[in-house]
C-alpha cells in the first residue's frame, strides 16, 4: 500500500506535466481559432465562385496550403497532449507497480516534446504562408 507522504510527492511530478498539458492547451486553442479564420475567409470566396479573378483564386489556393498546414500541427500537438497524458497515467502507475517505469517515462516525454516541437514548426509553416496574401 502507497503512503500518504508518497502519494503527495506523485502527486508534485505529475504536476509539471500537467502544467505542460495547460500551455498545450492553450497552443491548441490559437491554432483552432486560426483554421476557423482559414476556413472563413474560404467560404467567403468560395459564396461567388462563378466569377472568381485570378487574384481571388490564388488567395484560395494559399488558403488550401494554410489549412493543410494548420491541420498538421492541431494533429501533431495534440498528439503531443495525449502522450502528457499518458505519461502522467505512467507516473501514477509506478508508484503502484513494482516494476519500474523509468525509462517508459523519459520516452514519452521525449515524444511528446517532438511532436508539439514539429506541431509547431509545421504551425510556424502556416504562418510564414499566410504572409503570401499580403503584398508588402
Amino acid at each position: 500500500m502507497i503512503e500518504f507522504s508518497d502519494i503527495a510527492t506523485v502527486i508534485q511530478l505529475a504536476v509539471a506535466p500537467a502544467f505542460l498539458l495547460t500551455g498545450i492547451g492553450a497552443i491548441l486553442a490559437v491554432m483552432a481559432t486560426r483554421l476557423s479564420r482559414i476556413v472563413d475567409r474560404y467560404r467567403i470566396l468560395n459564396e461567388g465562385s462563378k466569377k472568381l479573378n485570378m487574384e481571388h483564386r490564388k488567395e484560395i489556393e494559399y488558403l488550401i496550403k494554410r489549412s493543410k498546414w494548420t491541420h498538421w500541427a492541431i494533429a501533431l500537438t495534440t498528439v503531443s497532449a495525449l502522450l502528457v497524458c499518458v505519461l502522467i497515467a505512467m507516473i501514477f502507475i509506478a508508484t503502484e507497480v513494482s516494476f519500474n517505469f523509468d525509462q517508459l517515462i523519459i520516452a514519452l516525454f521525449i515524444l511528446a516534446m517532438g511532436f508539439l516541437i514539429f506541431g509547431l514548426l509545421s504551425f510556424l509553416k502556416e504562418v510564414d504562408l499566410s504572409k503570401g496574401v499580403i503584398k508588402f
